[in-house]
């Protein structure tokens, strides 16, 4: 484990290698798993705020599920998450022509018409954050449904820390991440 500050560091995000693939995997993290991407509580009234901005961005079944469970669902242990078309995708991601799913919220964002990415743990993706008491833990999620990015970031020789620097600095800062890369790197 690495520690930093209140956070503790899975090795693996040192270890592993990782570059999305989307090419290959058209976005399947937006449709696979249980539920939609967890939310952070700061980022529930952000999403109600925006919503009618990134409306436009969406697909029809995506605001259709939005208008009827709300731009966020809480689970029954509390947490939240993105609202979902039929308990699959994501309901702010879009199908493009080509199959590829892309995020309504991100593509807003780029389009400058609001100044919100997306919600942290999925530009943080593949790293995984549990929040306890006393400190944060970030452990790499290894799924089979990545496994193309797993092969496109050892070809490029791309580690987790590294294709994440972004997100990593945005949810922990920029002082966060040169200590991370500094006990990493030994400089």
């Amino acid at each position: 484990m690495i520690l930093i500050d209140d956070t503790c560091i899975s090795e693996d995000i040192k270890d592993k290698q990782f570059v999305c693939n989307l090419e290959k995997c058209k976005g399947a993290c937006c449709v696979e798993g249980d539920l939609g991407a967890p939310l952070e509580e700061s980022e529930l009234p952000v999403l109600i705020e925006l919503y009618e901005k990134i409306k436009p961005y969406l697909s029809p079944e995506g605001i259709k599920a939005i208008e009827e469970q709300g731009v966020y669902v809480e689970d029954e242990e509390g947490d939240y998450s993105t609202t979902t078309i039929g308990d699959r995708e994501c309901a702010y991601a879009v199908y493009e022509k080509n199959g590829m799913l892309k995020c309504g919220i991100e593509q807003a964002y780029n389009d400058k018409a609001i100044d919100f990415l997306k919600p942290i743990s999925c530009h943080l993706y593949p790293i995984r954050i549990t929040k306890y008491e006393e400190f944060h833990a970030l452990n790499y999620d290894q799924w089979s449904i990545c496994s193309d990015a797993c092969e496109l970031g050892e070809k490029l020789g791309v580690p987790v820390y590294k294709f994440l620097k972004e997100p990593l600095e945005r949810a922990y800062g920029e002082e966060w991440y040169k200590k991370l890369t500094t006990e990493i790197e030994g400089e």
